[in-house]
């Protein structure tokens, strides 16, 4: 599997943004979508994930103002943003958690700004 992510940018505090995460390859693998980010001198954090009876859970910092969702049509995972705040700034990465050799596949980041 390969992803790959896009969507991020510049955005105003109180805005959205959208990212997308295309997989391609060995897709019928794919358990569980999972957005992370990292902010500068930060660990990387789960953002929020979603599995493949569609179950969503939520880190509490971006709970009732993110949402995340995957169209199996389309291979691609999705990471709605409303609400963004400044602390939201971070590079956003998704990942995949498949059922055979390797588990874990990541994407690679895509930058979201929150910053009047």
């Amino acid at each position: 599997v390969q992803l790959q992510a896009s969507g991020g940018g510049l955005v105003q505090p109180g805005g959205s943004l959208r990212l997308s995460c295309a997989a391609s390859g060995s897709i019928f693998s794919i358990n569980v979508w999972e957005w992370y980010r990292q902010a500068p001198g930060k660990q990387r954090e789960l953002v929020a994930s979603i599995n493949k009876g569609g179950s969503t859970s939520y880190g509490d910092s971006v709970k009732g103002r993110f949402t995340i969702s995957r169209d199996r049509t389309k291979n691609t995972g999705f990471l709605q943003m409303n609400s963004l705040k400044p602390e939201d700034t971070a590079v956003y990465f998704c990942r995949v958690v498949r059922t055979e050799i390797p588990f874990f596949v990541w994407g690679q980041g895509t930058q979201v700004t929150v910053s009047s």
